[in-house]
């Protein structure tokens, strides 16, 4: 896979600072600052904006009703404007100049801090460029995992396999954010950070894969002989109607605590304790965060035409989980290894 980071769309940039310009009409402001990974890379149509994957972005983004500018340093913008960034006017710094040091403050500017929830909501509502990005990455993520999964060994280590999932995502250009494996003796851990224990006879692996700003979030089973055995597959089974619950509430106008309500009361329905909700997170919105945001009982965003979601119901020893959107003619599940049937329409977004 050889992938070739896209330029700008410049319908979606148009419409992306018509929203940040709706934003800044609706507090009153002149100016709003954009530091965190999901805003920045999200106004720049994915360009990497990183050096390190656990760290800020490296630049600033300022937007303005009639404007819109990049603070980044000396050491870095070269190598930006040559290979990452869309064309936007850009201000450096000297490197040992802190970047906010030179940003915009006080009346009339808003911070991220100060708009959290606005901002989520300004991007959840994905555009045509974004949209065919995600199909992309959501294809090339599963293929890899899948193929790998094909290709597993009982006697192979959770790291071994971890280190080989990295390496063909690294290959596609995903950044791999998170990749846990856990092996048939570990697999009461909700979050399974790889060790040196070997699969056994049932393993999962969860990959959460980034490209152009995009996260699609999946988890896969590996089973030896490629049948599951009961009482696994009937697990399997329920709690993949728990999921179900979840996408069948994830409709335009729904709130994430809504969605949260009907999922989790599936678990009961389907012959699992009532309060297994509780005991791990189930997920939430998706697209330039791994969650934009996670699903709470107080989580009041509400659901878009157009936005990303992942799912993730788990019970004792069973987890499934994929990155979806929702759309006019319901879910479109993105972590496929096949091509999309859906052409992507002009209306997507707004």
């Amino acid at each position: 896979m050889n992938h070739e980071r896209p330029g700008p769309d410049e319908d979606d940039r148009r419409r992306k600072h018509a929203r940040l310009v709706s934003l800044l009409d609706a507090r009153g402001a002149g100016t709003i600052v954009l530091r965190s990974a999901a805003a920045v890379s999200w106004y720049l149509d994915g360009s990497r904006v990183h050096v390190s994957l656990a760290a800020d972005p490296i630049v600033a983004v300022v937007v303005s009703p009639g404007d819109a500018w990049l603070v980044a340093t000396s050491n870095e913008v070269d190598r930006l404007q040559a290979e990452e960034l869309p064309d936007i006017r850009v201000r450096t710094v000297p490197w040992h100049t802190p970047i906010d040091a030179v940003l915009p403050s006080g009346d009339g500017v808003l911070q991220e801090a100060d708009v959290a929830a606005e901002l989520r909501a300004a991007r959840a509502s994905l555009l045509p460029a974004e949209l065919a990005r995600f199909r992309s990455l959501g294809r090339e993520t599963t293929s890899a995992l899948e193929t790998l999964v094909d290709e597993l060994d009982p006697a192979r280590t959770e790291r071994a396999v971890a280190a080989d999932l990295a390496g063909r995502l690294v290959a596609a250009g995903i950044d791999p954010l998170v990749l846990l494996v856990a092996g048939e003796g570990r697999l009461a851990h909700r979050h399974p950070l790889p060790t040196e224990g070997r699969l056994g006879s049932r393993a999962m692996l969860v990959a959460c894969g980034r490209r152009d700003g995009l996260i699609v979030n999946l988890t896969r089973w590996f089973d030896e002989g490629g049948t599951p055995a009961e009482p696994f597959a009937t697990d399997m089974q329920c709690i993949r109607a728990v999921e179900r619950a979840y996408l069948d509430a994830t409709v335009p106008g729904a709130s994430l605590a809504d969605i949260l309500r009907a999922g989790s009361a599936a678990y009961a329905e389907q012959g699992f304790d009532a309060d297994e909700w509780t005991r791990h997170h189930q997920g939430g919105a998706a697209g330039y965060a791994g969650r934009d945001p996670r699903a709470t009982p107080e989580a009041n965003d509400v659901v878009q035409p157009w936005q990303a979601f992942a799912w993730n119901p788990t019970a004792p020893g069973v987890k499934v989980e994929d990155t979806v959107v929702v759309t006019p003619d319901g879910i479109e599940v993105l972590t496929t290894s096949t091509a999309s049937a859906h052409p992507i329409p002009s209306t997507v977004g707004g």
